[in-house]
């Protein structure tokens, strides 16, 4: 008697699939975070230098999110998440660029003996 070979079901390759592609979302996304901590923590670049490459690494981390855990561009109607990604964007941008904007009003506005009284009293709040 001939025995067929056992053939997986889509499903099971879809899922093995899925599988795959989260385990490999995982490990990029650690490698990235590592690479971002020790460029930040060794100081081997210029602190611009350290800015471009600080970016690029989020960049890519950004894009190891929505390709390898969101699936994005995989689903039938992919426009609903494009538009949703865009909305993310902005937002984010709004974000980051109004803190940048206010730390530096606040750094501008602040006078030495401010900042030095903050220092000491965040520092006393510790303990």
């Amino acid at each position: 008697m001939a025995h067929k070979p056992i053939v997986a079901n889509s499903s099971e390759t879809a899922e093995h699939a899925k599988l795959a592609s989260y385990v490999n979302g995982f490990v990029l996304s650690i490698v990235l975070t590592l690479l971002a901590y020790f460029a930040a923590v060794r100081h081997l670049w210029s602190s611009k230098v350290l800015m471009a490459v600080l970016l690029l690494l989020a960049v890519a981390q950004f894009g190891v999110q929505l390709l390898l855990f969101m699936h994005v561009g995989q689903e039938a109607k992919p426009r609903w998440k494009r538009l949703t990604i865009v909305l993310m964007v902005f937002f984010a941008i709004i974000v980051v660029l109004g803190s940048i904007w206010i730390m530096y009003n606040l750094n501008y506005r602040m006078t030495p003996d401010q900042i030095n009284s903050y220092m000491q009293n965040q520092a006393g709040a510790g303990l």
